[in-house]
């Protein structure tokens, strides 16, 4: 959350001094389950793990089609939210102590949010900020699940950034990793939707709510009318927190009142925050806005502390914009509150009813298929009427590789008839296994989606050469996916070669980190070998494998490290992966610790070279 001090009747916005904290990866406090909540009456108290739905007052308008899934809002699961904490807190002792917008610390939080909504099957974007940021500043991050009518979206935000002083993890890592994993746990319940869901993590908050700014100034009148409300979340598990809403009495702010309401909780406005977060660049658009806040520097009064539990008195933060907002300085009862008040929201405004009054099928026959370059495949995609009446159904398909285009004749169908799929591999396609999805978009708002596996032949010949992108680290994150934000030029360790490197483990606590990329090694190539550098260090003691390094192709493992094989500096290794030619495969480095005593497997230099 932004500082602001009242000067004559105007703000100022004034950005705290930071002191960069020098940290090495060691271990993260363990988040705290601090519960300054006294336990209400037993006839208020509804538990998150069994959610019972609120009557729902006057809510945003949202898209008909029939009655919404309010009662299917799942329960998160907060100890994911925890997990997302206790990585962001790892990125930022790995850079210095921060996340500030314009550090490492940022961009390798970027990556990592940004990577795991691209596996679970966002549309993602990253937007510089190319005017009104800090120098040097990150992008925004932008994600939407593609699913949902285009002309009505609900956005949820949050600022990704720290001040420079510390890690912001209450500040706002815990307003990210609550979206993040309530758009984690969208992707796996995969419900049909009645509108958009976009969700957003901010730069530059820290400096005036700068990326926010920056984001809506962008938008045509066009999109922002589209944007039905803006939901904002930042400082959302304050260790002496209370429970406030923004616009409390707003139309916006109804579902998440009427959540926190089941819960008995009595929420309050969100005075201390007015105009100091995300949701004001949105409420100066005239785009509905609200969210939820814990409280930040304000000292709770006497009849919030009766009323919520905690200390009166004292501020709902005392480790605000300070080295010590870690993940311990946590409150994971009121981050559980707040997690599931998101989803209830989401699924409240953007999710459809259970079953659609109008509903259909998508299958394709066959599911998979194999092409030359040069050649082309067809295959059928049916449509079929399960409840209600026919619709008018337009076909697309996502997925495909540079040099593949899908087409449908035709285009649209009325649900019950087929269409004709053809799938055209131009002449450089290169040779692999791809997925394709394809997705039916009813005239109903509902969607669906059907796969088919794309196999390109290998063209034969072999041009000799080095596969894998960026195996050096040195170019940002891509393409590599999973825990990119372990890649970076981090304090405490050093580089093969460059400046930059992928450093796995290192916390002294349960984790894993993995780090994959997806590539063809082309048919017609009769060696393909790969090699990288790896430096181990450890502060176990004895000779048993207590942390392991492993190198995986798909599920396959090919070769095993641990702390027992720790020495001074890097060390080469070479694997060969002559069996996969003519194969699309996926490459993966694994690194897994156990219950305490760091391990770190320090990556670089890789590369996968055919001949």
């Amino acid at each position: 959350m932004l500082r602001r001090f009242a000067v004559t009747g105007a703000s100022l916005a004034v950005t705290l001094a930071a002191a960069l904290l020098t940290a090495a990866p060691v271990s993260a406090a363990p988040i705290a389950l601090l519960t300054p909540v006294a336990p209400l009456p037993a006839a208020q108290v509804i538990t998150a793990a069994s959610p019972t739905s609120p009557t729902s007052p006057a809510s945003v308008p949202a898209p008909a089609l029939g009655a919404l899934a309010t009662d299917d809002a799942p329960d998160i699961d907060v100890t994911k939210v925890q997990a997302h904490l206790s990585e962001l807190n790892a990125i930022a002792n790995r850079n210095g102590g921060t996340r500030k917008s314009s550090g490492q610390g940022y961009r390798d939080s970027v990556a990592y949010v940004k990577g795991r909504l691209q596996a679970a099957g966002y549309t993602v974007t990253e937007q510089p900020c190319t005017s009104g940021c800090a120098s040097g500043a990150g992008p925004n991050l932008i994600a939407e699940w593609p699913q949902g009518d285009t002309s009505s979206v609900y956005m949820f935000g949050s600022h990704l950034d720290s001040v420079g002083a510390g890690p912001g993890i209450n500040d706002n890592g815990s307003g990210s990793a609550a979206l993040l994993e309530t758009a984690l746990t969208l992707a796996e319940r995969h419900p049909a939707m009645a509108a958009r869901a976009r969700f957003a993590w901010w730069t530059d908050e820290e400096q005036g709510l700068n990326g926010s700014d920056f984001y809506v100034g962008s938008l045509s009148s066009a999109e922002r009318s589209r944007i039905k409300a803006y939901y904002n979340f930042d400082m959302i598990a304050s260790p002496n927190g209370g429970y406030f809403i923004n616009h409390l009495t707003s139309t916006a702010a109804q579902p998440m009142k009427a959540y926190w309401d089941s819960l008995g909780l009595q929420p309050e406005e969100n005075t201390e925050g007015a105009g100091r977060s995300d949701d004001y660049s949105f409420e100066q658009a005239g785009i509905p806005t609200s969210g939820y806040a814990m409280g930040a520097g304000a000292r709770k009064t006497s009849a919030q502390a009766a009323k919520w539990g905690g200390t009166a008195n004292r501020a709902y933060d005392s480790c605000y914009h300070q080295s010590c907002d870690t993940t311990a300085n946590i409150n994971a009862t009121g981050l559980d509150r707040s997690v599931d008040g998101i989803a209830a929201t989401l699924w409240k405004l953007a999710v459809a009813r259970s079953t659609p009054a109008n509903d259909f099928s998508l299958t394709a026959t066959p599911a998979s298929g194999s092409v030359a370059p040069g050649e082309s495949l067809t295959a059928t995609i049916a449509t079929q009427t399960t409840s209600g009446s026919t619709q008018t159904v337009a076909l697309s398909a996502s997925g495909a590789p540079a040099g593949v285009t899908v087409s449908f004749s035709p285009g649209s169908v009325t649900s019950g008839a087929s269409s004709t799929m053809t799938v055209a591999a131009a002449a450089s396609t290169t040779p692999g296994t791809y997925p394709l999805t394809v997705t039916g978009t009813g005239s109903g708002s509902v969607s669906h989606t059907t796969s088919f596996s794309l196999t390109v032949k290998g063209a034969g010949g072999c041009t000799a050469g080095q596969l894998l992108a960026n195996g050096g680290f040195e170019n940002g994150t891509s393409p590599w996916t999973g825990d990119t934000g372990t890649i970076g030029a981090h304090a405490g360790q050093s580089a093969h070669g460059g400046s930059r490197f992928a450093w796995l483990g290192g916390y002294g606590y349960t984790a894993t980190d993995t780090l994959s990329q997806s590539l063809t090694v082309p048919t017609g190539c009769s060696k393909a070998t790969l090699t990288y550098w790896l430096h181990i260090d450890t502060a176990e003691t004895d000779h048993t494998a207590y942390d392991t390094f492993r190198v995986k192709v798909g599920d396959k493992i090919l070769t095993s490290s641990s702390n027992t094989d720790a020495a001074p500096g890097y060390a080469q290794h070479t694997l060969d992966l002559s069996p996969y030619i003519g194969q699309r495969i996926t490459l993966t480095f694994t690194a897994t610790e156990d219950t305490s005593l760091q391990t770190s497997f320090v990556l670089d230099d890789t590369s996968l070279q055919v001949s």
